[in-house]
């Protein structure tokens, strides 16, 4: 039902109802909305997808939890109703009530407001500046309150294209720095009178290099981008037209552009400087001689300047040319107050002495044409600076120091000319020179212009007047005589300035090849004052040649526009200025040919120039006459109306060069002068054809016109945000009048008189869909928004490719449609929130009228209570009256009374009081000492409490510790395993490598050993076959000596004599089996040297081959040898068995005893190795036997390592100290793991327990003492464990060779015994470790020794770390005090010269600090010491510290410049040989070159304390005093070039400076063999390998 509702009334309106920017619309609530009026209101929400916006503050701040079931947003309270047409006049039917509107302000131009109401076509509106306005609804234009807050970047993205729109979105655009904005292809540019140097760097430039136009933010670099990408993909010429009135920012935008044409297409620079350089470097000079004050500008540009920038074939700048335009000439002779003359003449006026004593100048209000006005100095300008750096520039740009002598004599000449007084002569209309000083001035002008003084003078006051008949000279009244100074003085300066800008193309030099160029324009803008004279009116003749230009550019650019989505423009008219130019410059009856009219008479004048004006035009619309002058008259152009005053055009327009003026300076003897004024064919001498200012301007203008028809055009137009020059402040008028005088107003109504208003088809559809949901469903976008248009009845649009196109007015009517819609769906929202907040109302007032029954209820029961309480205090007060008066007779009884006994009483307390006095006192003695003895005991208690507690919690937080460290080494364990694994890949990769060059270098040893190894492999079968026959006899001769033998044997004598003979049989088959073991070892190592022997030689491969397959053959051959052991021993097992079970029953025979006895014999006939084989089986048997008959398990051998391993971690674990310089626990440690053979085992937790115990010793990071103990014991077990493991060399046969030995019954009894203390291996081991660590014999590692070894390096550098980083942190506070010196004590360093004990002291004072830190360095290596930690590691640890202390003290002086001081210099010196005495002390062998890690701070300590910096050379600084320092700038110099940032502070290396090969290369052998071992093992049996050997 409530849906239902809700969709009847979305046609009824509501006034209050408004739309917003997200395509619902704003609702101010009333009352509150039920739950069935919210489930309508989500069903309409989901079903049009357009947000509800609800607003109400009764609303908001009363029910708070409402509002985010309805999924609504919360905004204020917003209005917008569409626009009126953009530009044009507004329209009352689209302005109704609460309308949000511009209207005109005289300050601020144009202010926002919104209609409160509506009288017939007037309205009245409510302004944000809290005022009140009337005005009609046609001079209203509408506010787009959709806009984006941050405005667009492209002002044709507006929905309202008229004025004050673009105000607003340039302001706000320009409060967030955004100084660039699009009006199509048109950039403007306001001025932020600040630097923003994040928009021009190269970053910048790199982003905008082939980015198409728009795609990023408006910069003038898009626009130069454009313009050279069409140069060169089009093969055509373009051009930048940069405009905008003075200080608007043209010369810096220009610069601009300069810098991104010369970074796309910059070339080879040419005598050290570029083209784009060298026209940037004219500026100055330029400046100096075209440049003045004006009214607006302290920097104002006086002429019109083109810069062609030329390219060649490949888009590389080829060549420039600089091309001027109209410079003011009459400003040298006529300036206004405040204004001044063009710069140069101040700068050589603020010129050296010996300039201005040369040219004999004075200050510049000594000079006619520079004092008529009061403004000499601008401010925050020195001439005299800008006059040496013009000098620079002309330099630069190369204009010859004569040349400049020359240009410098020529505007002192104008000075002087300028002086120059005439006053009647004797003749009727003749003039002379006033007085002396005209005539001083007359003379030094001649000098300067290297002429005869009378001919200057002739010149001046006479004219030539040629007839067919004679030459006449007619004399010059002293007004023309003055007249003809200033014509001769513009026209110096004129041809001066044009020589310098010829004399700057050819220094620049053009490329008369280049086809394409890119010229960029900076000119003046319009220009209006309160005196508009000639200059302004040839200034305002340009713009509106421009702006025609400009018309006609943008014009096509909406012709294309339209033509890129193929939409019918036909019928759009074009607005043009050709009236207001053919009024200026049309032939015959223009202001320009009237005036030249005017000029070629003698004796026309102003007043009748301006008649022929007024009688010529007097019917022109846009010539306009005043009321209330007779000379002035005024144009109305496309930026508005300007009065121009008349009065010195005839003067100003009068260009001529007067003949005797020519013919003097042609005649100078400077040639610069006469070069100025070059001789003029006799023809042309005599046809004294008139030439005006105008004409010539018109020519120059034409000729820049045909340039710019000619090239593709780009406009930027330059924006001055307000008069004060300041940044941060937009004056809405300033820039308003700018915007209609840069023509940019117009491109906008250009684009009114077409389609203003253009949309993407999902723009449109987002914002109108609502008009006509059902159009939205089936339809494509193009085939919905016409149908949208059609069902509004709305006539003129156009449909695109892409855009909607809507005439003027017509997005206007589409939002009025659109918020009538809105208002209808809101007014149904309004009013079942109106209901809800209605009965919300009524339930708070019946509420708070039971509460205010409640209060006056309450108030007259207190009343009540009052009356009764006040009756019963009545009472009570006469009750205590009574009682008062009865007390006070009873007291007055009471009291005679007292007396009397008082009396009786006082003896006996007198008496009983000094007895109390007397116990009191020793009562309180007592109490006293017993109270401070309970104190004390107290205190004791307490304290031990304290201590026990204290110790108490420190054993429980310790134990916390240790489980928080080992859960994070938990945690890390991945981490570090991956670490390790990762170091174990990269060593067996080495040691890969290792292994292949060992084996090239083995293989030539194999060739050589080949065939000993077959003789000694043939000697070996057939010793075998022998021995296999024997053994096969003398098991017949057992078998049947067992069966023979008696039934009672002597169970002692055959023990003994079979033990002795099978003990003999044993050794020898252990000797054969390691003979066969070193035959095997000898075959590998041949295998290897015939690897290499392959690889070297391909000649010897068939025959190396063969080898190869005999050395195969052996391997099968030893393999075979090893397996018949490993029968014989079996079957030998099975013997023994069997007599022993025999033993006991029955007697040897004697020939059983022959044969055992035989069988010994031809045991100890075999050769030694077979000796060797016989031992090991003798020993092997007789653990057998005992274990057999002791009756218990194998698995005792193991349960005895682990107790082993277990012993000694416990042993490790404690101090053990040290044997001499080596540490006993690393040395008993790599005995055991020799021992055990732990490093050939796949498997053992030895290791891992090691490393643990290692770990936890080092958890207290604070205590060197224990870390150096460690760091010694750590690195000497790394050295033997580098020196004695080695990989596995043949990895495929290696585990192979192990399984088949340790099946056999040989192999397992051998691993059997490998843990038993009397080993047959310890003689080897003890002699391997008494000939030192260099001879000890290689052992091929498995995996755990190898991960193992990693382990260990890790603890190795961990260890130095952690040593490392705590002498750091104890010197670290050091340094802070060690780099300045107390202000106190800064004198006592300075003067050194007083040696008193008084000073001393003192000294010894200041450098206490370093003396702390030399104490911690000597504890320091006093620990390392005791603890015999490496030398190498020792000079490694303080390398890095004294680097540490290097970077500390280097980085703080340079970044505390109070520090760079003699005195502090002083101090930290003296610090530095307190260093340098410890190294002395310390020795080379652990100071190493800590001494030159100080290089920085030495060297920068030792510049600051020199004396008599000033006469060091930079090359002494550089090579003799900091050499380091010098080379470090440079290397910062050569890296800044590829990095972001660079800074001469020093980084502190904090990595491990030493690897495990450089530990071993620098530690010597040690023999640790004698090394006795610790009480806790030496007992033990199963360490008596331990004890050291007796020889």
């Amino acid at each position: 039902m409530e849906v239902a509702r809700l969709k009847g009334n979305i046609g009824k309106r509501a006034p209050l109802a408004t739309a917003d920017h997200a395509g619902g619309f704003v609702a101010p609530l009333a009352r509150p909305l039920p739950m069935a009026g919210q489930r309508a209101l989500n069903h309409f929400w989901f079903k049009h997808s357009h947000p509800l916006l609800l607003y109400s503050p009764r609303l908001v701040s009363g029910f708070p939890a409402l509002l985010p079931p309805l999924r609504l947003r919360i905004l204020p309270y917003l209005l917008l109703y569409p626009p009126s047409s953009s530009l044009g006049e507004g329209t009352s039917v689209n302005i109704i009530m609460d309308s949000h509107v511009w209207v005109e302000d005289p300050q601020l131009a144009w202010v926002d407001g919104q209609v409160t109401k509506i009288t017939g076509e007037n309205a009245e509106v409510q302004t944000s500046n809290g005022k009140k306005v009337v005005t009609t609804l046609s001079k209203m234009y509408p506010k787009d309150t959709e806009a984006p807050p941050g405005g667009v970047d492209d002002m044709t993205k507006l929905s309202y294209l008229h004025e004050p729109g673009v105000l607003q979105n340039l302001s706000t655009r320009y409060q967030l720095n955004e100084i660039y904005t699009y009006t199509g292809n048109i950039l403007i540019a306001i001025n932020p009178f600040q630097r923003l140097s994040h928009l021009y760097d190269s970053h910048m430039m790199t982003q905008y290099k082939g980015a198409p136009l728009g795609e990023l933010s408006p910069h003038v670099f898009a626009v130069a981008d454009v313009a050279y990408r069409a140069m060169i993909n089009e093969t055509k010429s373009n051009s930048i037209l940069v405009s905008g009135e003075s200080g608007a920012g043209k010369t810096e935008t220009t610069k601009m552009l300069m810098r991104y044409l010369a970074y796309l297409g910059g070339r080879a620079a040419t005598e050290g400087r570029t083209v784009e350089q060298q026209v940037l470097e004219s500026n100055p000079v330029l400046e100096a001689f075209g440049n003045a004050k004006t009214v607006r500008n302290n920097n104002s540009s006086r002429f019109g300047k083109f810069v062609e920038i030329q390219f060649d074939n490949k888009g590389r700048i080829s060549g420039a040319a600089i091309r001027t335009y109209l410079l003011e000439r009459s400003r040298v002779c006529q300036i206004s107050d405040p204004e001044r003359n063009y710069h140069c003449f101040y700068l050589l006026c603020a010129a050296p002495t010996e300039v201005t004593e040369k040219y004999k100048l004075g200050k510049p209000n000594t000079f006619h044409y520079l004092n008529q006005s009061n403004c000499y100095e601008l401010v925050g300008v020195n001439d005299a600076y800008e006059y040496l750096a013009t000098r620079r520039a002309m330099d630069i740009v190369g204009i010859s120091a004569q040349e400049q002598d020359a240009i410098f004599r020529v505007v002192a000449a104008i000075l002087h000319l300028g002086n120059i007084v005439f006053t009647k002569g004797q003749e009727i209309d003749s003039s002379v020179p006033k007085d002396d000083k005209a005539k001083f001035h007359l003379k030094m002008a001649a000098e300067l212009l290297m002429c005869d003084v009378d001919g200057l003078q002739d010149a001046l006051c006479k004219r030539m007047m040629i007839t067919p008949e004679e030459v006449i000279k007619r004399p010059l009244d002293p007004q023309s005589a003055a007249v003809s100074r200033d014509g001769l003085a513009k026209t110096i300066y004129s041809r001066l300035f044009d020589w310098i800008v010829d004399k700057i193309n050819v220094s620049i030099g053009q490329d008369p090849t280049s086809k394409s160029l890119i010229g960029v324009l900076d000119i003046y803008g319009f220009e209006s004052f309160k005196t508009n004279s000639f200059e302004q009116f040839c200034i305002n003749f340009t713009n509106e040649k421009l702006q025609q230009h400009f018309n006609q550019h943008v014009f096509k650019m909406e012709q294309e526009e339209y033509t890129k989505e193929a939409i019918d423009w036909s019928y759009i008219e074009f607005v043009d200025n050709t009236d207001v130019l053919d009024l200026i410059e049309k032939k015959p009856g223009g202001v320009i040919a009237l005036l030249d009219e005017a000029c070629m008479f003698p004796k026309s004048t102003h007043e009748t120039f301006a008649q022929k004006l007024y009688q010529t035009f007097k019917t022109h619309k846009r010539f306009i006459k005043p009321k209330l002058s007779r000379t002035d008259f005024a144009i109305n152009h496309y930026a508005g109306e300007v009065l121009y005053q008349s009065d010195q055009f005839l003067d100003k327009n009068k260009d001529y060069v007067v003949a005797e003026h020519q013919d003097l300076l042609s005649a100078s003897k400077c040639s610069f002068v006469s070069g100025l004024f070059p001789s003029l064919p006799e023809e042309t001498s005599k046809s004294s054809k008139f030439s005006s200012i105008g004409s010539r301007f018109k020519l120059q203008l034409q000729a820049l016109m045909e340039t710019l028809n000619s090239t593709e055009p780009h406009y930027i137009r330059c924006v001055k945000p307000n008069n004060l020059l300041k940044p941060a402040i937009f004056e809405n008028v300033n820039v308003m009048q700018q915007l209609r005088c840069g023509g940019v107003l117009e491109a906008i109504r250009i684009s009114c008189a077409g389609f203003p208003t253009r949309r993407i088809f999902y723009e449109f559809l987002h914002r109108f869909g609502v008009l006509a949901p059902e159009t939205l469903l089936g339809n494509d976008e193009k085939t919905a928004c016409r149908k949208i248009l059609e069902s509004k009845g709305l006539k003129g649009f156009q449909i695109g490719k892409t855009k909607v196109f809507l005439r003027a007015g017509q997005m206007a009517e589409l939002d009025a449609l659109r918020a009538e819609v809105l208002n209808r769906a809101a007014k149904t929202i309004q009013n079942q929130i109106r209901t809800h907040i209605l009965r919300k109302q009524f339930i708070a007032l019946r509420k708070a009228t039971i509460h205010v029954q409640s209060l006056w209820r309450r108030r007259l029961a207190r009343k009540l209570y009052e009356h009764m309480r006040r009756e019963n205090a009545a009472i009570i007060v006469q009750k205590n009256l009574w009682r008062y008066n009865a007390k006070n007779a009873y007291k007055k009884l009471k009291h005679s009374v007292l007396i009397l006994q008082t009396g009786f009483r006082f003896l006996a307390a007198r008496n009983e009081f000094r007895f109390r006095r007397q116990t009191k006192a020793a009562t309180i003695i007592q109490a006293q000492w017993r109270c401070y003895r309970a104190h004390s005991y107290h205190k004791r208690l307490k304290r031990a409490a304290i201590v026990t507690q204290c110790r108490w919690r420190g054993r429980v937080a310790r134990k916390e510790l240790r489980k928080l460290k080992m859960a994070a080494r938990e945690t890390g364990a991945l981490k570090e395993a991956k670490d390790k694994l990762e170091k174990a890949v990269e060593d067996l990769t080495w040691r890969l490598q290792l292994e292949k060059r060992l084996r090239t270098d083995l293989e030539e040893a194999k060739g050589q050993e080949i065939a000993k190894l077959q003789n000694t492999l043939q000697d070996l079968q057939s010793k075998l076959d022998e021995t296999a026959a024997m053994l096969v006899k003398e098991r017949e001769a057992a078998r049947k000596a067992i069966e023979e033998a008696p039934p009672v044997v002597k169970e002692t004598t055959v023990l003994v004599q079979d033990t002795e003979k099978i003990d003999s049989l044993t050794a020898e088959v252990e000797n054969l089996k390691a003979s066969l073991q070193s035959e095997k070892q000898r075959a590998d190592d041949a295998e290897i040297k015939y690897t290499e022997d392959h690889q070297v030689s391909e000649e010897r491969k068939k025959k190396l081959l063969e080898e190869e397959g005999k050395r195969l053959q052996l391997k099968e051959t030893a393999h075979r040898l090893e397996e018949k052991l490993a029968n014989v021993e079996s079957e030998n097992k099975v013997l023994r068995q069997q007599a022993l079970s025999m033993a006991p029953n029955r007697l040897l025979s004697g020939r059983s005893k022959s044969i055992l006895q035989r069988n010994s014999e031809n045991g100890h006939a075999i050769n030694g190795e077979t000796r060797t084989i016989s031992d090991s089986l003798s020993a092997s048997f007789n653990m057998r036997e005992s274990s057999e008959i002791e009756d218990k398990p194998q698995r005792n051998l193991n349960e005895k390592q682990q107790e082993n391993q277990e012993l000694l971690i416990r042993c490790i674990a404690q101090d053990l100290g040290f044997a001499g310089n080596r540490p006993v626990a690393a040395s008993i440690t790599y005995k055991c793991l020799l021992q055990w053979r732990s490093f050939e085992v796949e498997r053992t937790s030895v290791f891992d327990r090691i490393i643990q115990t290692i770990g936890h010793a080092i958890e207290t990071q604070d205590n060197n003492e224990i870390l150096a103990y460690w760091l010694s014991n750590s690195s000497m077990l790394l050295l033997l464990l580098q020196r004695t493991l080695k990989a596995s060399g043949a990895a495929g046969m290696t585990p192979q060779r192990r399984r088949s030995s340790s099946a056999t019954l040989f192999g397992r009894m051998t691993q059997s015994f490998r843990g038993t203390p009397q080993g047959v291996n310890l003689a080897l081991i003890n002699g391997s470790l008494t000939s030192g660590v260099d001879k000890l014999r290689q052992v091929e590692a498995k995996y755990p020794a190898l991960l193992f070894k990693q382990q260990l390096t890790a603890y190795v550098e961990k260890i130095y770390g952690m040593i490392r980083d705590n002498l750091k942190k104890e010197i670290s506070p050091l340094l802070g005090f060690c780099i300045q010196a107390p202000r106190t004590s800064r004198a006592s360093l300075v003067k050194g010269s007083s040696r008193s004990p008084g000073t001393a002291a003192a000294q010894q004072t200041l450098i206490a600090h370093w003396q702390g830190i030399v104490k911690s360095l000597d504890n320091f290596l006093n620990t390392l010491k005791s603890n015999h930690v490496p030398p190498f590691l020792v000079r490694k640890v303080f390398t890095q510290i004294f680097s540490f202390i290097n970077v500390q003290l280097f980085n703080s002086l340079l970044l505390r410049r109070e520090c760079c001081s003699f005195s502090n210099g002083e101090y930290v010196k003296a610090g530095l040989a307190e260093l340098e005495h410890w190294c002395y002390k310390a020795t080379d062998e652990y100071a190493g070159s800590s001494w030159d890690e100080l290089k920085h701070i030495r060297q920068a300590i030792g510049f600051l304390v020199i004396h008599q910096k000033p006469k060091k050379t930079l090359d002494e600084i550089s090579h003799d005093l900091c050499p380091v320092i010098s080379s470090m700038r440079m290397l910062m110099a050569e890296e800044s070039n590829n990095s972001v940032s660079n800074s001469f502070l020093l980084d502190d290396d904090s990595s491990i400076p030493f690897s495990v090969d450089d530990i071993s290369k620098s530690m010597k052998p040690i023999d640790i063999s004698d090394i006795e071992p610790p009480p806790l093992i030496r007992e033990n049996s199963g360490f008596m390998f331990l004890l050291p050997r007796i020889d």
